[in-house]
């Protein structure tokens, strides 16, 4: 196991907690559930169910033998113990201990190959806040598609993404401004405000030669930089780098300004020349950026009418070459875009269907008096800090303030909540509940928080001003 942490197909810091789990010492891990569950049953013990993360990595196995089986394809040439092909999955980081740990094991007692590398990325956040529907921060991908080019998420994900296992944040903001400034505003603008003048002056065609074939070279010269970024997975660099080269080629468009030369006869040769310059180094932009927006790499082909747009093009140059008319690749976004997209996420919470409401909610509890309420004392607290627990999936530990005290309790929120952005929160309390002992310590109390569990749990806040100690009445 130790090969395989530091074999060198893991991230350094992937690497590095897996090792503290090996030396900590591995514990026996349970691979079923008892009823109600869900999934594949345990043969000869009804109502016990394999551990969905036992079988679902058995799930992409499964997938891809029954397409080898279809289309005659040798599965052990991609799964056999002899393979060398390249198999690499890509994981959020919490379920590392699954696919880094359990996974391999099973294979290798199988004797299957393991991955040629697990690619780990952290959590996305929505403006700064976890997914939720009723804040308009959990958008589905259909939605998204309704109103947004799924190009502009690809593009503003890949200027955020590193090799690394750090959370991004989707700020809706910053992706609107982010791709009307980088693709619509300087991209796209390369062409569009150049094809015209070679559409309208030189009935589409190019010139046979390059205003500043300096400036091509010097864009060519950066591709082992762009390639070697993307092949690491540090997209953000690879992005970064295509965009300093749109900015070097949109500032020289500016210096020599063919909208100028094109107004007199006397000058109108030069702007041939210069526009094929701008459109040939658009190509090759483009071309960079294609495993991020290929769908605006198949527009831009059909655009400068070329068989292909690909890395074995890089170095072809567009002399003498006849151009369809200039037709908008992109078009800018607009907050009102977005905030429809957020709207049916919204009304769908607010609004729920009776058939929802019915399988969703809980049935109301048997009836209580007033007396068996206030024997409940429910508190607000704050809470002061919060770490996760060591050996336990579900679990953190809140330290409360609770006025004069404070209190230590376990709850499982693990899922739904990040430890570090808990303190400093208010929330509620059952300040009187006796004292419960767990495997991790003593837990003192109960927080509260609605939700069927897992990651879809919401705490409760009292509202602005309420002071740590007072009572809930």
């Amino acid at each position: 196991m130790k090969d395989w942490t530091r074999s060198g197909r893991l991230q350094s810091e992937v690497a590095n907690k897996l090792a503290e789990w090996i030396e900590g010492g591995l514990k026996s891990w349970d691979i079923s559930r008892d009823a109600p569950y869900f999934g594949f049953e345990v043969p000869d013990h009804p109502g016990t169910y394999f551990y969905v993360w036992l079988d679902a990595p058995i799930g992409y196995m499964g997938a891809f033998k029954e397409w080898c089986d279809k289309n005659n394809y040798d599965f052990d040439s991609v799964w056999g113990p002899e393979s060398d092909a390249e198999v690499y999955h890509f994981i959020g980081k919490d379920i590392v201990n699954f696919h880094c740990l359990f996974w391999p094991a099973m294979l290798n007692q199988a004797n299957y190959r393991t991955p040629t590398g697990v690619n780990v990325h952290g959590f996305v956040t929505v403006d700064g806040r976890k997914m939720s529907k009723s804040r308009g921060t959990f958008i589905k991908a259909r939605t998204y598609l309704d109103h947004l080019d799924p190009e502009y998420l690809r593009y503003y994900f890949a200027t955020k993404l590193s090799a690394n296992v750090e959370d991004i944040d989707l700020s809706l903001e910053d992706f609107v401004q982010k791709v009307n400034s980088d693709l619509v505003g300087k991209l796209v603008n390369i062409a569009s405000r150049t094809a015209g003048f070679i559409t309208k002056k030189f009935d589409g065609q190019l010139s046979t030669d390059l205003a500043n074939p300096e400036l091509i070279e010097a864009i060519r010269a950066k591709c082992p930089d762009i390639r070697s970024a993307f092949e690491r997975r540090e997209f953000s660099k690879g992005t970064r780098e295509i965009m300093a080269l749109v900015d070097d080629v949109n500032a020289w468009i500016a210096d020599v300004a063919p909208w100028h030369l094109a107004k007199s006869e006397d000058t109108l040769a030069q702007v041939q020349p210069i526009c094929t310059t701008a459109i040939n180094a658009f190509r090759i932009l483009v071309l960079y950026l294609k495993p991020v927006t290929p769908m605006l790499a198949g527009k831009v082909q059909e655009f400068l009418q070329v068989s292909s747009l690909d890395y074995e093009t890089l170095n072809d140059t567009l002399l003498g070459h006849t151009i369809a008319p200039f037709t908008p690749l992109l078009t800018r976004i607009e907050m009102s875009d977005v905030e429809a997209m957020i709207q049916p996420e919204v009304t769908e919470i607010d609004n729920p269907s009776k058939s929802e409401i019915a399988t969703n909610i809980e049935p109301i509890a048997p009836e209580c008096t007033i007396d068996d309420f206030t024997k409940v004392d429910l508190r607000v607290v704050t809470i002061v800090a919060a770490e996760t627990v060591e050996g336990a999936d579900k679990l953190l530990t809140l330290t409360l303030d609770l006025g004069g005290e404070t209190r230590q309790v376990f709850t499982g929120i693990k899922a739904a909540y990040k430890a570090q952005d808990l303190v400093g929160r208010q929330t509620v309390m059952i300040a009187n509940l006796a004292p419960r002992k767990m495997k991790f310590g003593v837990s003192e109390g109960m927080i509260l928080a609605a939700g069927p569990g897992g990651s879809d749990i919401y705490l409760l806040e009292p509202d602005r001003g309420a002071k740590a100690g007072q009572r809930i009445r």
